[in-house]
């Protein structure tokens, strides 16, 4: 664990692993021998990333480059995976790929995964498909991004077209990072007391997304401090809520809520003047008028000098690298 000059004790895990379609790295393994590659997944966020990357089309053995193919939606047969110049229909082929690859990345530890939108196999939502008179439709979700959802609920997974959306973005990647901590947590072996301690440095994580998620999580585990089950079951009954809890988007209003909370261990201890500028970010960022970093960073200058040591080691005020600035567009 580090300390930053503002006083947060910062404990980032690191490098994140994340799976990656692999066009979006500038592999050149698209259907027309190009690739789709992202300055902000390379450049911003591949400082803290060890990509895995992964390509299903090219994985199942179609060539680069390959005739394109797609999702049609047939009345006697569902939705199928098709390649319209050959007639080939590759459904079972990814489907079964798809399952043992998603298995096989378990074992890879990863934090998350970011996917290629629009794509028939990795697109997470509005893939176009077609119906059995050609009509293209934007309600498909990509195969190998539907067996990856359904076989690993708890993975953080995210477009990287939603990512242009600052709030999106940054919550994806607070996911990723809560994430990481977890798989820490995993390896240093599973007690009721870590799983406490966990809980504690998230709590205002969980409630600027879901208070009562926080506080249901909260009562888990005061309920399994009493009882014998296994330290197993309760931990994963903890990862399912916890990762289901972060995956709430925070709003203005459950954000203003948790900044009031921390400005209460402080306000005590500060002066008229002090009190009345941090009531004043508050207000400005729950009015619109300045980003959530100008109120957090106040809160984190308090937390050093009044040494608030329980805040100190709040995720809720540097969830993710200072570095990302993802704070200073929400």
């Amino acid at each position: 664990m580090s300390a930053r000059p503002d006083g947060v004790a910062v404990e980032h895990p690191g490098p994140l692993r994340l799976g990656i379609s692999s066009c979006l790295l500038g592999q050149n393994v698209r259907y027309d021998g190009g690739h789709k590659r992202n300055p902000f997944l390379m450049e911003v966020l591949g400082r803290y990333i060890e990509w895995v990357p992964v390509c299903p089309e090219v994985d199942i053995g179609l060539g680069t480059p390959r005739p394109p193919i797609r999702l049609e939606r047939h009345s006697g047969s569902g939705v199928r995976l098709v390649m319209p110049d050959t007639g080939d229909d590759l459904t079972e082929r990814m489907t079964v790929y798809a399952e043992g690859k998603v298995d096989a990345l378990r074992s890879e530890r990863l934090a998350g995964y970011v996917l290629k939108s629009g794509s028939p196999s990795c697109g997470t939502e509005r893939v176009r498909q077609y119906d059995d008179n050609g009509v293209p439709s934007r309600d498909g979700v990509g195969l190998f991004a539907e067996v990856l959802k359904r076989r690993w609920p708890g993975l953080p997974v995210e477009e990287e077209g939603r990512l242009h959306d600052p709030r999106l973005r940054e919550n994806f990647i607070t996911r990723t990072y809560a994430r990481g901590r977890w798989l820490e947590l995993e390896a240093a072996g599973l007690s009721m007391h870590g799983l406490a301690s966990f809980h504690a440095r998230h709590k205002y994580l969980l409630m600027s997304r879901d208070p009562e998620g926080a506080r249901a999580l909260g009562r888990l585990l005061g309920d399994a401090g009493g009882s014998e089950e296994p330290i197993e079951q309760v931990a994963a009954a903890y990862e399912s809520g916890f990762h289901r809890t972060l995956q709430r988007l925070p709003s203005i209003g459950r954000h203003t809520n948790v900044l009031q909370h921390l400005a209460g261990y402080v306000s005590d201890a500060i002066d008229d003047g002090d009190r009345a500028e941090l009531g004043e970010a508050i207000h400005g960022y729950r009015s619109g008028l300045v980003p959530l970093i100008v109120p957090v960073v106040l809160l984190r200058h308090y937390v050093r000098r009044l040494e608030v040591d329980y805040l100190a080691d709040q995720v809720y005020l540097q969830p993710h690298p200072h570095e990302l600035m993802l704070l200073n567009h929400v």
